[in-house]
């Protein structure tokens, strides 16, 4: 099993057998470190942590070279220097990342209209209709590999199987820079022997339950009986394992993509305890939140608040409104009732705004009376000035004053191309 330092991955030979396969999985191999280096070639083969040079930033990702050291990403970066004094940080640059995104993602397109972004970084192809044009499914992935090189200068690892579930893994074993393909036939073996962690989709809890009960590979898991995987996992997180760690995973490659959540959060230089600060930092995160909502066409039927404290504890509530809304008013207000509700036992160093269970604005019954109709009339406006003079235009004035007297750093400064 390959390690998020590139340690043990596992390579195919020019000649391995594709049969049976059709879907890769791409993945940036260190996205953001390795456009730095795109930019800056001195940075070639040195210890890279991408993140803000100074305060209290996180890693967004971290060259190879620096995992080697134990870097990972979300650590402080603070962290991150202790474990690897000689790296080299380098601040995010979002717009560029998300340029670089979408020439790779047309480098895809080009092979298969059947193209699915998980990330900025990493998409399914279903290449089953291709073949004719470019060649098996093997055949294919190198192309991609080649050409991703050669038009952008960026390096990819691809998994190649016959579902989702196995050509992620592949992709993940096979980092850096390489390519692993598990034909149908060798599906049950390839899965066997890997650790229950090693599966997408089951993390560290998950896993932990797992090998509570002496599973820990995903052979144990097909000889495990149903009743002890629903007692670990739940009867559907139980119903799910038992199907993957027999290779069976019905998901297709959809390029239709919903956007399941969309939040705002802010990490403080030092940490917060003033409850009117914090309350006044919130309602700034809830009118960012129901703006996007909004310029995108969407309603949340749920809010949720994350908050972690000075020893990094970190904790989240969530409230279901009465009916989804896109309504600045409304999403502040619910963050405000999940704040109060909270124990502020310590001081704050991040605090964050989600909505989430998304659906398309106006999904729901229409009711005789609009509570929320002057909220709307006036976040209607603020979108029209904010369109035209930008985000900093106009503001509330409760932000004005004390609640702004802060500085923060935006864990997520510009909304991703891919969620």
């Amino acid at each position: 099993m390959g390690r998020g330092d590139g340690t043990g991955r596992i390579v195919s030979p020019d000649d391995a057998d594709d049969t049976g396969t059709g879907i890769l999985h791409v993945d940036m191999d260190a996205f953001y470190a390795s456009v730095a280096v795109l930019d800056d070639p001195t940075l070639t083969g040195k210890p890279i942590i991408i993140g803000a040079p100074e305060g209290r930033s996180v890693v967004s990702s971290a060259s190879y070279e620096a995992r080697r050291f134990g870097v990972r990403s979300a650590m402080p970066v603070s962290q991150a220097l202790r474990l690897c004094p000689q790296a080299i940080v380098v601040s995010p640059r979002f717009e560029r990342y998300t340029t670089m995104s979408a020439q790779v993602m047309e480098i895809f397109r080009s092979f298969t209209p059947l193209v699915e972004p998980l990330s900025i970084d990493e998409a399914f192809l279903d290449v089953r209709g291709a073949r004719r044009l470019w060649g098996s499914p093997g055949t294919i992935a190198r192309q991609v590999r080649s050409r991703v090189l050669a038009e952008t200068g960026l390096v990819c690892s691809i998994g190649v199987a016959a579902t989702k579930h196995v050509a992620k893994m592949a992709s993940t074993i096979s980092k850096p820079d390489g390519l692993l393909i598990v034909a149908a036939a060798d599906t049950l073996d390839f899965l066997g022997p890997r650790s229950v962690r090693a599966m997408w989709g089951v993390g560290p809890k998950a896993a932990e339950s797992l090998e509570a009960r002496g599973i820990r590979t995903i052979a144990d898991i097909r000889d495990a009986p149903r009743d002890v995987l629903e007692r670990a996992l739940g009867r559907a997180g139980g119903e799910r394992v038992w199907h993957l760690s027999r290779g069976l995973d019905a998901r297709e490659v959809t390029t239709t993509h919903v956007e399941k959540s969309v939040g705002h959060e802010e990490t403080f230089h030092e940490d917060i305890a003033d409850p009117a600060v914090l309350r006044a930092e919130l309602r700034r995160l809830s009118d960012r939140v129901g703006a996007r909502l909004r310029r995108h066409g969407w309603e949340a039927a749920t809010v949720s608040i994350k908050i972690r404290y000075a020893d990094f504890t970190t904790i989240s509530r969530s409230q279901t409104l009465e009916a989804a809304s896109a309504v600045s008013q409304r999403i502040g207000d619910v963050a405000h009732e999940l704040f109060d509700a909270v124990d502020h036992r310590q001081p704050i160093r991040l605090i964050g705004v989600r909505a989430e269970k998304l659906q398309p604005a106006g999904g729901d019954a229409m009711a005789l009376w609009d509570d929320d109709e002057e909220w709307k009339k006036l976040d209607g406006a603020m979108d029209d000035a904010t369109a035209r003079f930008g985000m900093s235009a106009v503001t509330r004035a409760a932000l004005l004053g004390r609640g702004r007297a802060i500085t923060a750093v935006p864990t997520n400064p510009a909304p991703r191309t891919f969620e």
